[in-house]
C-alpha cells in the first residue's frame, strides 16, 4: 500500500537544501481543511479468510460482502463461469483487479495483498 509520502516531490535550492514539498492536491485540501487523507483499509476478516483458506483476495472480499459469483459477474457484465476463473487467480492484471474492485465497490488497492 502507498503511504502518504509516496507522491511527495521535494524541491531543493542550489545548495541541495529542501525548500518546498509538492504534494497531491487531495492531500493539500485535506491538510487545509484539517482532515487527514484516509487510506483504504482491509478488514481483518478478509485478510484472515484469504490466508487461512488459501483463497484469492477477490474471493475473500466477495464472501465478506456476502455476494455470489453470479452477482459480481452481473455487475461486471460477464458470465458467472468467466468470473469464477478470474476469482480463482491469486495474481491478476491491474486492469482486471480494477474491474473486480469496481464490481465489489472497493478500492483496487484493497485487492493487493
Amino acid at each position: 500500500m502507498k503511504t502518504l509520502t509516496d507522491n511527495v516531490q521535494i524541491l531543493r535550492d542550489a545548495s541541495g537544501n529542501p525548500t518546498f514539498a509538492v504534494i497531491p492536491f487531495a492531500q493539500y485540501q485535506a491538510l487545509t481543511l484539517g482532515k487527514p487523507v484516509a487510506e483504504p483499509t482491509i478488514p481483518n476478516h478478509v485478510v484472515n479468510a484469504a490466508l487461512d483458506k488459501g483463497i484469492s483476495a477477490a474471493r475473500a472480499w466477495r464472501e465478506y460482502l456476502e455476494l455470489t459469483q453470479a452477482q459480481v459477474a452481473q455487475r461486471m457484465q460477464i458470465t458467472q463461469s468467466a468470473y469464477a476463473q478470474l476469482e480463482a487467480k491469486t495474481h491478476s492484471r491491474k486492469s482486471t483487479r480494477t474491474k473486480i474492485a469496481a464490481a465489489l465497490g472497493i478500492d483496487p488497492t484493497q485487492l493487493d495483498f
